[in-house]
């Protein structure tokens, strides 16, 4: 078959997995398997050759990532149990003042906590930022919502052990302590640099709270209370900071000293054994579960995992068939062709992955399916172009950031957990992940020459 016909089969496999899923609601889970298949049958793999190349794809990827996943899952689970967030921001705000929090919250939420997963993290936090908004001078309200948003997201694609960002990092075959340390480097100036500019457009009147909030009787005051009293309750039962931050630090500490021993030769010994991240994660998942043992009860604890369980289901499940449009598109023979354009000179590889991720995003409205298919699509390719797999992971996750809007279950979360209108949700939720998306990729850009 020739190149443009595999491009155009290719092309319309991506854009009847985006209308499926749009237009006639299909589950993304669905709607990726299918759009696999096409690919496949159109392309002449056969009946069974379209088969065998999905299954291998999704279990190729689950060997790789999946109990990773699952472990990153159920760290964020417990963590969240043993009030590991909440000690944290709590004591950062006492250090830094209200006027510095939203600067606090999104660093610290994006870069220390991206194994919880985004939903619970909001949850967690979005009480916490409700409080501090009105201490803050000038539209707190829209200021925290800013913070809240990147910190939730931005850890999620671009920090291990983030969900999107093990996948991507698996899919792309990337070392996690590299993973790791480059995908801080481009998190915490993106936070940072995006809350400043987000916070000056603010002072230009880009916020109108009349409009931008909801009242207290629209928000439904008696449902925050009550979430409040319930966070205020157990705070007197929870760890010290450093207690209930250990599992998760150890964690990343092991990673981290993994991937230097690797960098440095280091190959076999106890070392290399504690510091791969499979090892690492499990080490932090069985002592963030005793942690929340001795703290409240061995019911809390198991309860926390069972959540977790439940939790990083859906995300195994669509990993895996992102795993399986790789596999298609590997046997497709879309590698060579994509090889090609990646070899010119008329268009970067790290704009290509970005873009990819953005439109996905754009459309299906998943910031980790978003990632994660577009390192599926990528991958194949990677053989034929001298840029680093790091780099295309990094710039896959950062368009994946791009516009969280109407279509994504998480901006309607958001709204109700911040009190926003719709039109406030559009000006915090969608444009400061726009903003995000940009400003990351550039921070990728411009460490591309040390990688």
């Amino acid at each position: 078959m020739s190149e443009s016909l595999i491009l155009l089969h290719t092309g319309i496999a991506i854009a009847g997995t985006i209308l499926l899923i749009l237009a006639l609601r299909i589950e993304p889970l669905m709607a990726l398997l299918l759009g696999s298949l096409y690919l496949g049958l159109a392309t002449g793999l056969g009946f069974s050759g379209t088969a065998e190349a999905v299954t291998s794809g999704f279990g190729d990827i689950m060997t790789e990532i999946g109990l990773l996943i699952t472990f990153g899952v159920l760290l964020g689970s417990l963590l969240s149990v043993t009030g590991a967030l909440r000690k944290l921001t709590e004591s950062l705000l006492r250090v830094f003042g209200a006027e510095r929090s939203p600067y606090v919250f999104g660093t610290a939420m994006s870069s220390i906590f991206p194994a919880i997963y985004t939903d619970v993290l909001l949850v967690l936090t979005a009480p916490l930022g409700r409080s501090i908004a009105p201490r803050i001078k000038r539209d707190g309200t829209a200021a925290m919502g800013a913070a809240l948003i990147l910190g939730s997201e931005l850890g999620l694609v671009l920090v291990v052990p983030g969900a999107g960002a093990l996948a991507v990092a698996g899919l792309l075959n990337v070392g996690l302590g590299r993973m790791l340390l480059f995908g801080l480097l481009v998190t915490i100036p993106t936070a940072l640099l995006t809350i400043y500019l987000y916070r000056w457009l603010l002072r230009g009147g880009l916020w109108n709270a009349e409009k931008d909030e909801l009242t207290a009787q629209e928000h439904g005051e008696d449902a925050q209370q009550e979430a409040e009293a319930s966070t205020s309750e157990s705070g007197d039962r929870l760890p010290s900071l450093g207690i209930s931050l250990l599992p998760l630090v150890l964690a990343i500490v092991l990673i981290a000293m993994g991937g230097i021993a690797k960098v440095a030769g280091v190959t076999s010994g106890p070392l290399a054994f504690l510091g791969n991240p499979l090892i690492a994660l499990f080490i932090g998942v069985i002592g963030a579960y005793l942690l929340a043992w001795r703290t409240f009860s061995r019911g809390v604890a198991s309860s926390a995992v069972a959540e977790g369980m439940r939790e990083c289901g859906p995300i195994l499940i669509i990993t895996g068939i992102g795993g399986s449009l790789g596999g298609v598109i590997s046997a497709t023979g879309l590698e060579e062709i994509l090889s090609g354009y990646f070899s010119s000179n008329a268009f970067s590889p790290l704009l290509l992955a970005w873009i990819i991720a953005a439109v996905l995003h754009v459309a299906i409205g998943s910031t980790s399916v978003a990632a994660i298919t577009a390192g599926s699509i990528l991958a194949p390719a990677l053989g034929g172009t001298d840029t680093a797999p790091l780099l295309i992971a990094l710039a896959a996750g950062s368009g994946a950031l791009f516009a969280v809007h109407v279509n994504s279950n998480f901006f309607w979360m958001f709204q109700r957990l911040l009190g926003l209108s719709t039109r406030g949700t559009l000006k915090t939720c969608t444009l400061v992940t726009m903003m995000a998306s940009v400003i990351s990729l550039v921070c990728v850009l411009v460490l591309s020459p040390f990688v």
